[in-house]
């Protein structure tokens, strides 16, 4: 399908991909993945035919359609689902041809060419993808320059997928979704019957949806089969195996240069000198590991503790407009060591929460108690414009530091995961990552007791992402986290709650089950799921009743260990005493009196440790049946 040889690419004076190759099967739906700033999206490019390479070739068959989401979000006055419907080319064209055609044999062939392509389920496809990415039956009769910029590359994406390409390319296509819309994509890119090459960051994504690897490092290009976690584990080994051969090697090389070092100027052994340089010249040397290093997330412990519930709601009700809430009669608790999720689809109302809670919304109805010197933080990917374009880092925080000295001012930008270099560069030209950063220790600048996350890693890169985790679970305070990210969410969160149809509440179950509430395949889990829950209760009960039934013996065993334990202390104490020479000569009938006590007592020791054996085997018996 896709046969990359000898590839390079240069952007800007910088060599992004230096001779890289790769053969990606037809039908393989490969992640391509890689840090930040590798050249994914430049690759793309140089795929669809809109960059030139700077040497080797890529080769895909002449009648391949290749298919990615559009750069600009569609914003006419047409109906979503008349977008979605034209973006299938074929299918358009017939439809017009059908209108003005007059031969009857044409008229045939493009009844059954339209047969061939489905074109009969088109309308219901375009309306399953629709609905998939959020849009209900209301909103795919609106036309798009109804909707924001993020709901518009939605329709984008439904109109790429619809169009069915042999080779579809998804460039992030998760940074437009919600969680529900990204685990729909997940289930469809998953059963798409045609080649997909997928830039992603997100990890269960490329754990679910994909089944092949293209890792762009070095500026080369690997093909690994499987998914990300098991490509992560077979680099680790491989990379483990290649440092150990690069250590014998190099011990090799020594060996050999010391040879050639002593003997080069003997005649007796300048023919081995020769061979020996001769091996030295052929061994092709084995590439150090080159890890990047990932800069870490560091978040200010909170400068004062407050009791729990840090927020405490009491039937509040909360919208924009008097008389219209988005959510009603919320009735709920925030403690101060609470890691919680919020699910729900777009529009229902989560952002909402998030600015009632940070205070930028008051309650219309209710009462909200907050505890007293509570600090709330908020991280908002539209808030990265509110970014100062032409400062830097360093003079973000020299207005949070007005009277520091520039050592603690960088040291304090340095927390933020920025490096060194990067403190000076203004704000505009800070990748998407790193205004994200920056954002991030910002709005947490004061040490917050509750943190307000929502959709923290757009721009973060798989090993980022890794690093906001372990800085999260490291954060005393409670966490708050809106985010389609499953993998931030599985290793952050211990609470979920559920924003939907105007209410939050707690979700009873776990993630696993809200994606097959969300891919409609619930049932059967849930099923299951109660079953267990039975077979446990069940089987707690009956375990109750045998340590009911074997209580007596549970006390008898206790019993006997005192016994045990008050004869070994017996017996240490008498150790003690006929260990004391001058006992022999003082009181020789007082040895033979212990000495015949100690054996008496270690008799009884000895009855007392068969029985508690023999006790203990029985219970054990009893419980376990």
């Amino acid at each position: 399908m896709l046969t990359i040889n000898d590839l390079s690419l240069r952007v800007a004076g910088r060599l992004l991909l230096d001779h890289a190759s790769l053969a990606l099967p037809t039908g393989a739906k490969a992640g391509l993945v890689g840090r930040n700033g590798t050249g994914k999206t430049t690759l793309f490019k140089a795929i669809t035919g809109d960059l030139p390479s700077e040497t080797g070739s890529i080769y895909i068959p002449k009648s391949t359609r290749i298919g990615q989401v559009a750069q600009e979000a569609p914003g006419t006055e047409e109906p979503l689902i008349e977008i979605v419907l034209k973006a299938d080319l074929e299918r358009a064209a017939l439809l017009a041809e059908e209108q003005t055609a007059t031969d009857p044999a044409r008229i045939a062939e493009i009844h059954i060419r339209l047969a061939d392509i489905d074109a009969h389920t088109a309308e219901a496809r375009a309306a399953t993808i629709l609905a998939g990415l959020g849009f209900d039956d209301e909103a795919q009769k609106r036309p798009a320059s109804s909707f924001s910029g993020g709901w518009r590359m939605r329709v984008a994406l439904a109109a790429v997928l619809f169009s069915r390409p042999d080779l579809l390319l998804l460039d992030e296509p998760t940074n437009y979704l919600d969680l529900e819309g990204t685990l729909w994509l997940e289930n469809y890119v998953s059963k798409y019957p045609h080649t997909v090459l997928l830039i992603s960051h997100d990890r269960d994504l490329l754990n679910r949806a994909v089944n092949s690897i293209v890792h762009l490092d070095q500026k080369k290009l690997t093909f690994w089969r499987g998914g990300y976690d098991q490509f992560e584990r077979q680099r680790a080994e491989q990379l483990e195996l290649q440092e150990k051969g690069r250590v014998k090697q190099e011990a090799a090389r020594k060996h050999l240069q010391s040879f050639v070092d002593r003997f080069r100027a003997k005649a007796s052994k300048a023919r081995q000198a020769q061979s020996r340089i001769k091996a030295l010249e052929k061994m092709k040397p084995i590439a150090a590991m080159i890890e990047d290093s990932v800069q870490p997330f560091s978040f200010p412990e909170p400068v004062k503790t407050v009791a729990s519930p840090i927020v405490a709601l009491e039937g509040v009700s909360v919208g924009y407009q008097p008389g219209s809430p988005i959510l009603r009669k919320m009735t709920l608790r925030i403690d101060a060591d609470d890691r919680i999720a919020l699910l729900g689809a777009n529009g229902n109302g989560k952002s909402t929460f998030a600015k009632l809670l940070a205070g930028r919304l008051k309650p219309e109805a209710g009462t909200m108690t907050v505890a007293p010197g509570l600090k709330v933080a908020i991280f908002a990917q539209h808030q990265l414009d509110d970014l100062r374009p032409e400062e830097n880092a360093y003079e973000h925080v020299r207005r949070l530091m007005p009277d520091a000295p520039e050592s603690k001012v960088r040291a304090r930008v340095a927390r933020f995961g920025l490096a060194t270099e990067k403190m000076n560069t203004a704000a505009k030209d800070l990748s998407g990552g790193e205004k994200a950063r920056l954002l991030m220790g910002l709005a947490s600048f004061e040490g917050p007791n509750l943190f307000i996350l929502d959709e923290p890693t757009n721009h973060l890169d798989i090993d980022s992402r890794e690093a906001l985790i372990h800085a999260l679970n490291d954060f005393p305070g409670a966490v708050i986290l809106i985010s389609h990210d499953r993998h931030l969410l599985e290793a952050t969160a211990d609470r979920l709650w559920l924003v939907k149809d105007g209410h939050v509440a707690p979700y009873d179950g776990d993630l696993d089950d809200y994606r097959q509430l969300v891919t409609g395949q619930s049932g059967d889990r849930r099923e299951k799921r109660e079953a267990d829950k039975a077979s446990k209760a069940e089987r707690r009960r009956e375990a109750a009743q045998r340590r009911a039934a074997l209580e007596p013996l549970a006390k008898q065993i206790k019993a006997t260990e005192g016994l045990i334990e008050r004869t070994r202390k017996r017996l240490d104490a008498i150790d003690a005493q006929l260990e004391d020479p001058k006992l022999y000569d003082s009181d020789p009938r007082g040895v033979t009196q212990l000495s015949k006590e100690r054996a008496e007592l270690a008799a009884t020791l000895s009855r007392h440790e068969e029985s508690w054996l023999t006790m203990s085997a029985e219970y054990e018996a009893g419980v376990a049946d």
